[in-house]
């Protein structure tokens, strides 16, 4: 069944389930029917043998009237016979005809030790139900003696034949409108995935991640599939559109120092060599090797996985603001992290070089690495004028430069938004300071002096 369809599957096992209860259910109530078909049966022999036993003791000539034991109890026909303390037929039903009731022991059991019973038996070609009781020892002929009361469980066999047909029919009706339900709604509900199903076809078709999966009207699990992949979709289109002005941004950048290096490779061929010439070939190839090596470094950073290591932000701070006169380090106090040292290093580089770079000649720069609660920043501020919101907004896009054509490959600060990013936390800018916000480790240093601290107390007076 593997192979067969969703819809097929659940029909089958619904039809099946819904079968096998009926099943189990009419067995029980075949069980409880037939008990008390049986019980009320007996009852009525019971009965009746109560009676031929009372008329036994107090009018026994009217045993030996003819007719007398064949007054029927309700619908139901019975047989009796009537014998004495030898076992010897006094009086019996006229409807038995020449048919002896089959007594065998019960008679036995009834006369010899006064206990009646009962025993199922056949009575020419017809099954019989048959009890025996014994009779007191006053009272004419049959003092003594017993009561033999039978009745054809044919009735009883009838009702239960048809209580059988009825569960079996019963049952099949119940599993077809069961699977017939299910197939209605097993469509209805698999009607918008077969929609989905065939715009998904679409789409890997065409590979437009424009397309989107038609959204189902009933807000239930389909339509929060639905919304799930469009929402993939849409992120797989900005992926692709980023991809694709990443790649433009990238043609543009590269383009201008190619086209120098060819215009200055075309002058050396007509003119020949000059200084002024080779220098600009050396910037042309310096700028494309630095470019290249960003466009590295970005990939690199973007594609490596989380870092395991512990990283100390002040200790990269002081590290950076050492030989330079003009950065000056802020950092009071220890300020853990989990990182990649390298790379927080080469990001903590980028921010001072862009303070360098844009922030005013000879002016100070200040690294600070500082804890906040479970936070640690770690900071470069200058004093430029700084970025307005709507420029700190792109600041950390790939290419971005502020007006267009600042120096730079345009990357420095795409690196070190990737750094922080694959460290867990992010890159942002207010004015003209630019800040790492990574989670911050608890310093085990410091809860060990803490709770070095606090045992003296404990032991105090």
């Amino acid at each position: 069944m593997s192979g067969r369809s969703l819809q097929l599957r659940a029909v089958v096992a619904s039809a099946l389930a819904i079968l096998l209860a009926l099943v189990v259910g009419g067995a029980v109530v075949d069980v409880l029917v037939a008990r008390h078909l049986h019980r009320s049966l007996d009852r009525t022999l019971r009965q009746r043998a109560v009676e031929i036993a009372q008329l036994s003791a107090s009018a026994p000539a009217l045993l030996t009237t003819p007719g007398a034991l064949d007054s029927p109890v309700g619908a139901t026909q019975l047989s009796v016979e009537v014998l004495d303390r030898h076992g010897r037929i006094v009086s019996r039903s006229l409807a038995l005809g020449g048919r002896l009731l089959p007594t065998g022991p019960l008679v036995r059991s009834a006369i010899d030790r006064g206990n009646g019973g009962y025993a199922d038996a056949r009575l020419g070609g017809d099954e019989v139900r048959v009890y025996a009781a014994p009779l007191a020892d006053i009272g004419g002929p049959a003092a003594g003696g017993a009561v033999v009361v039978a009745s054809s469980t044919h009735d009883l066999r009838s009702t239960l034949a048809s209580l059988h047909l009825f569960v079996v029919v019963a049952g099949l009706a119940a599993a077809a409108l069961a699977a017939a339900a299910v197939a209605v709604l097993m469509r209805r509900a698999l009607r918008p995935l077969g929609r989905l199903a065939d715009a998904a076809s679409e789409i890997e078709r065409t590979g437009d991640p424009r397309l989107r999966l038609p959204q189902p009207a009933a807000a239930d699990e389909v339509a929060r599939l639905a919304g799930t992949l469009n929402a993939m979709l849409a992120s797989l289109e900005s992926a692709r559109d980023a991809e694709r002005r990443f790649l433009a941004d990238a043609s543009h950048e590269l383009r201008t120092p190619l086209t120098a290096l060819r215009g200055n490779v075309d002058y050396i061929a007509r003119h020949g060599a000059n200084r002024d010439v080779l220098a600009e070939l050396q910037q042309d190839a310096a700028r494309l090797a630095a470019l290249a090596d960003d466009l590295l470094v970005l990939s690199r950073e973007e594609a490596a996985p989380a870092p395991l290591d512990e990283v100390r932000l002040d200790e990269l701070v002081r590290a950076a603001a050492e030989g330079d006169p003009a950065v000056e380090a802020d950092a009071s106090g220890p300020v853990l992290v989990r990182g990649d040292r390298a790379a927080l290093e080469r990001a903590l580089a980028n921010l001072v070089e862009n303070a360098r770079v844009h922030g005013p000649a000879g002016g100070r720069i200040v690294v600070s690495a500082e804890r906040a609660d479970e936070l640690a920043r770690m900071s470069v501020r200058d004093e430029g004028r700084g970025l307005q919101p709507y420029e700190a907004a792109r600041a950390f896009e790939r290419f971005w430069r502020r007006g267009h054509g600042g120096p730079g490959s345009g990357l420095g600060l795409a690196i070190v938004r990737a750094t922080a990013e694959r460290h867990g936390g992010r890159a942002y800018a207010e004015g003209a300071r630019f800040t790492i916000e990574l989670t911050a480790l608890r310093d085990l240093s410091d809860s060990a002096a803490t709770k070095g601290g606090e045992e003296p107390e404990k032991g105090s007076p």
